[in-house]
């Protein structure tokens, strides 16, 4: 088990960036995948960006080019680095490791 918590969301304008953060409770050096998911009104949870171990990284083909997903083990964080965002980014965003989920930290993409 590992406690996650989430921070950096917030109001931002088109084409602006925000970088997420997620923070283990523990040490993430051994966990294989961490991911970013994110949940819209009315939508489903869905898959971001995931990131494993050896820090190969995946992402949902709406943000491919556009966000980065990092880790640094010696921190216990994994990061989103979002940029050129939309308002369809617009959404609370939700880091995931070991089956236990972050409560979320909301981005607001709107002029």
């Amino acid at each position: 088990q590992v406690q996650l918590v989430e921070s950096g969301g917030g109001l931002v304008q088109p084409g602006g960036s925000l970088r997420l953060s997620c923070v283990a409770s523990r040490s993430i050096f051994s966990i294989a995948v961490m991911g970013w998911y994110r949940q819209a009104p009315g939508k489903e949870r869905e898959l971001v960006a995931d990131i494993t171990k050896t820090g190969f990284a995946s992402y949902a083909d709406s943000v491919k080019g556009r966000f980065t997903i990092s880790r640094d083990n010696a921190k216990n964080t994994v990061y989103l680095q979002m940029n050129s965002l939309k308002p369809e980014d617009t959404a609370v965003y939700y880091c995931k490791a070991c089956g236990s989920w972050g409560q979320g930290t909301q981005v607001t993409v709107s002029s």
